[in-house]
């Protein structure tokens, strides 16, 4: 790029040009510094250098950080990785090598970053979101991004991201909700984990999770304190009945118990919140992820039994049954992916039923041709969000406004595969999505984000905004 070119770029001719004119309006004896100080302000930092590493995420697999220098500074940001769930997810690049990581390296992603991410991106404005995602999809140039990446795309949108806000000198909750143009901050109700099952535990629990809602907590803070008691006092419940060994637990921290029907958990949970006494301000969701235990159109309950008798396998309609049952004995509010990825009639069906919030996760991946038709035909009534299925920040904006525009719910969300990074925290906040799921109560890889939530509470002070129970439509 020339010297010409890189002022046409940032406009600093015409910059240059104000400065002067200004001095001479001020008449100041000291030109020289005052047009310094006057360039200072007008002009923005640019991009000065990008380097990415491979580090490992909470499950020991690699993953991409970012470091994106300005002149403010530097801004770090890692993506984190989860269980593809097939062809509508944008393309997590790994290497293949089985001798590196049994296959699971990132090495290309990495260089991706270091060669032609940085070579397009140097010199930009960072807070430029839209134009420095763009940026990144037009160098790709394919639909889902297996190009570069949506591993190597996303963590420099997320690290630009934090570089616009430190240039703005905003929150970065407040700079996201700028680039989405909202005016309404809001804290969202967490989902908790508190029992693991499905591919995230060794347990016969055939579902991936059962999560408690404080929709009754009148800020975050107290949501937090409910959740965590209400955890401890779990723990307890489980090692009366199953032992200490039952408080092991699964990718997200939930407890991974020996059961292997729902109803089991669910008493579980059911007794862990009467001991909280915090009774009908906690209520339950469940995260089906069905199309784990689907076999052609049935659903094996008793996905991990080596020996199939058939007993246990479920019918669409049937599933539809079970859930009408669970809904009506236990205070369950939401239910994702009670169906598989590809059944949507179902899906609707039981959609239109309006027991509960039905959330579209594997069924959308956060895929904005799948939210659509889901909108058109009534499939569910809220969206999870996962930035890397979709792989810009920007892109992921978009897809809440489609979702929100359509009176759903919002869940914003963790990865099996989490890092310390706490950028979803402010992006529920800057995006009012009013949900957030993030995992149990401990680990420090989902803890990272329930505290960074306290933090931006407590920096909200008198204006902070808890979900609580508009959580659905914050």
């Amino acid at each position: 790029m020339s010297v010409q070119e890189y002022l046409d770029k940032h406009m600093l001719s015409r910059k240059i040009e104000d400065a002067v004119n200004a001095a001479v309006r001020a008449k100041t004896p000291d030109p020289v510094l005052f047009i310094s100080n006057h360039m200072r302000k007008a002009v923005s930092s640019v991009i000065r250098k990008i380097k990415a590493r491979q580090i490992l995420d909470s499950r020991g697999i690699p993953t991409v950080e970012v470091d994106l220098y300005t002149n403010k500074g530097m801004f770090r940001a890692s993506v984190p990785s989860g269980d593809p769930s097939g062809m509508y997810e944008a393309v997590e690049l790994r290497d293949g090598d089985k001798g590196m990581y049994l296959g699971n390296s990132v090495m290309k992603a990495v260089k991706n970053i270091n060669d032609r991410i940085s070579e397009a991106l140097i010199g930009m404005d960072p807070t430029l979101q839209s134009q420095i995602d763009q940026a990144m999809i037009d160098l790709d140039k394919t639909e889902k991004k297996g190009e570069l990446g949506a591993n190597a795309i996303l963590a420099v949108s997320i690290a630009a991201c934090k570089a616009g806000a430190a240039e703005k000198e905003v929150p970065l909750y407040k700079h996201i909700a700028d680039l989405a143009g909202r005016t309404n901050l809001t804290l969202p109700v967490p989902a908790f984990s508190v029992i693991s099952g499905g591919k995230h535990a060794g347990n016969n629990l055939a579902i991936q999770e059962i999560m408690i809602l404080p929709v009754g907590a009148s800020k975050f803070e107290e949501a937090l304190q409910m959740g965590a008691e209400t955890y401890h006092h779990l723990k307890e419940v489980i090692s009366e009945r199953h032992g200490s060994h039952g408080c092991n637990v699964g990718e997200d921290g939930g407890f991974a118990p020996n059961i292997s029907s729902f109803t089991e958990g669910l008493n579980l949970v059911k007794e862990a919140i009467s001991r909280t006494g915090y009774n009908d301000k906690i209520k339950i969701a469940l995260d089906v992820a069905a199309t784990e235990f689907c076999i052609g159109t049935k659903y094996d309950l008793d996905p991990k039994s080596p020996n199939k008798s058939g007993q246990n396998f479920k019918s669409g309609d049937d599933m539809i049954d079970m859930y009408k049952e669970l809904c009506s004995d236990y205070p369950i509010e939401s239910i994702e992916d009670p169906f598989d990825k590809e059944d949507w009639e179902h899906t609707k069906y039981f959609s239109s039923l309006d027991i509960c919030q039905v959330v579209g996760d594997d069924l959308l991946v956060s895929n904005p041709k799948r939210v659509e038709r889901a909108i058109q035909e009534s499939t569910c009534n809220a969206l999870v969000l996962k930035l890397n299925q979709i792989g810009t920040v920007t892109e992921a904006i978009d897809v809440v406004k489609l979702a929100k525009d359509a009176r759903w719910g919002v869940v914003t969300s963790h990865r099996c595969g989490e890092t310390v990074d706490s950028f979803i925290a402010d992006l529920a906040v800057g995006l009012a999505t009013g949900q957030i799921k993030a995992g149990a109560p401990c680990r420090g890889e989902r803890m990272a984000k329930y505290n960074q939530l306290l933090r931006i509470e407590e920096e909200l002070g008198d204006q902070a905004v808890y979900a609580g129970e508009d959580w659905k439509l914050s």
